[in-house]
């Protein structure tokens, strides 16, 4: 499988990565569903053993996943299937699991949340470690400081690479020239890829630092493989982050299906030939350098690999997003 350099580090990852976020469960957050539903670990570590015999070397977690459940579960995840984790490019995150502290980005729990992934993933070092928002406080009152600690986690050996994780472009702007990471990271699909087109103003940040992109959601959490009926939409647990969004409603779920077809009649109508697609697209953009769709088994995992089998043509690109613009 290709790898791709995360900006001017030693790292290279591979083009399709793994994101662990399926594997925290069901799960709240402050109140707010942040999990996901039916996660078996025994189905995990088959979909994790596909990937490496596929060549995935990356794989992207964070504390709020399960808080803690999904670091834990890859790191048994190696240890069952034989591997060692530091042969392996592992992330984490910290930022939405605030804990006891008045805001997630102090210092001390900065500090604590680290250790706590290092021991929740059996390492000394987190490969590449992400503020996993852009809400540094108000008039980013704490970016200072946790600016700082980053760098001093990287100065003690326990974080090789910064990231920075956000949802709005004033945040990356802001929060860039500050951190100083190598790779940041947000949703990137065929639905909405305002970050990673060309000429975007985060693609010109990503050029004047030379910072390389991973991309979550690359599916759209699934919606782009036409897997929901808009007569019968799908009905989530509580817990679940689905639970209750729009994107899974019947009227858009309804919007999206004709220009699903046209994909179809074009591509391919399998899951995997759209998960392909997809992803494919994706890492077509400028500066990315991974996607990392989640997974929950085996043939989740399969649908992700598929990408590696296909090519899209410039023409494929432009009919993908005028497709589904």
């Amino acid at each position: 499988m290709k790898r791709r350099k995360i900006g001017k580090s030693n790292l290279e990852v591979s083009e399709i990565s793994f994101g662990c976020w399926t594997m925290g469960g069901l799960n709240w957050v402050n109140g707010s569903p942040n999990g996901w539903a039916n996660v078996d670990e025994d189905e995990i570590i088959r979909a994790i053993k596909i990937g490496l015999d596929a060549g995935v070397n990356h794989f992207d977690n964070a504390d709020v996943y399960g808080n803690g459940r999904a670091e834990r579960m890859l790191a048994r995840a190696f240890k069952k299937l034989g591997v060692k984790s530091t042969d392996y490019i592992v992330a984490s995150k910290i930022g939405h699991f605030p804990g006891t502290a008045e805001h997630a980005y102090e210092p001390a729990h900065i500090r604590h949340q680290c250790e706590q992934s290092l021991i929740n993933l059996q390492r000394d070092y987190i490969d590449i470690y992400y503020f996993h928002h852009g809400d540094f406080g108000p008039g980013r009152r704490y970016l200072p400081a946790a600016a700082e600690t980053m760098n001093q986690l990287v100065k003690e050996g326990k974080v090789r690479v910064k990231g920075l994780s956000a949802y709005n472009i004033e945040d990356f702007e802001e929060v860039v020239p500050v951190v100083k990471p190598e790779a940041l990271q947000s949703w990137a699909n065929a639905l909405d890829d305002r970050f990673v087109q060309p000429g975007s103003r985060l693609v010109k940040l990503m050029d004047q630092h030379d910072l390389t992109f991973v991309a979550f959601s690359p599916l759209a959490q699934g919606i782009l493989l036409d897997k929901y009926d808009p007569a019968k939409p799908p009905a989530f647990e509580s817990g679940d982050n689905r639970k209750d969004h729009q994107a899974f409603g019947a009227e858009n779920l309804k919007r999206l299906k004709p220009k699903l077809e046209k994909l179809k009649a074009r591509f391919g109508s399998s899951t995997e030939t759209l998960a392909a697609t997809a992803l494919n697209y994706i890492l077509a953009q400028p500066r990315v350098a991974c996607v990392i769709p989640g997974f929950r088994n085996e043939n989740q995992a399969r649908c992700n690999l598929g990408a590696t089998k296909q090519e899209l043509t410039p023409e494929d690109i432009r009919f993908i997003r005028d497709t589904l613009a």
